[in-house]
């Protein structure tokens, strides 16, 4: 392997890149949505979401692989959190009207991308 493709920061993984758009896109929806929904769902949203890439940056810096799982499951847990309030949203008359699709799709993308990169570690032990 190439030394220029090795990964050597947390910014390097394209994981951490999807949840950072993610992140960006559930902070754009949620500045529409109702003054009444910021300390109820738009906190929500928003602390669940920069929780995912903030783990895995965190789990990267770790220095075993045991510590770099276990950050990598909470960011899953996380993203979790973030796509059962999203289908609160999309329930509430309040917050209904807003287009998901391509947060979830998203969401379901980086989802994914943890739950392979968390097998892919732990099959190795």
């Amino acid at each position: 392997m190439k030394e220029e493709s090795k990964i050597k920061s947390y910014k390097d993984l394209i994981v951490w890149q999807k949840t950072v758009e993610l992140s960006v896109k559930v902070y754009e929806l949620t500045d529409n949505f109702p003054k009444e929904e910021l300390y109820g769902l738009t906190s929500q949203m928003r602390r669940a979401v920069i929780s995912i890439p903030s783990n895995i940056a965190e789990s990267k810096c770790r220095s075993t692989k045991k510590d770099f799982t276990n950050f990598l499951r909470i960011s899953l847990g996380s993203g979790g959190e973030l796509g059962t309030q999203i289908e609160i949203a999309k329930q509430l008359k309040n917050t209904n009207c807003f287009n998901y699709k391509e947060l979830e799709e998203l969401l379901i993308e980086v989802m994914k991308m943890l739950n392979s990169m968390i097998s892919k570690l732990t099959a190795k032990n």
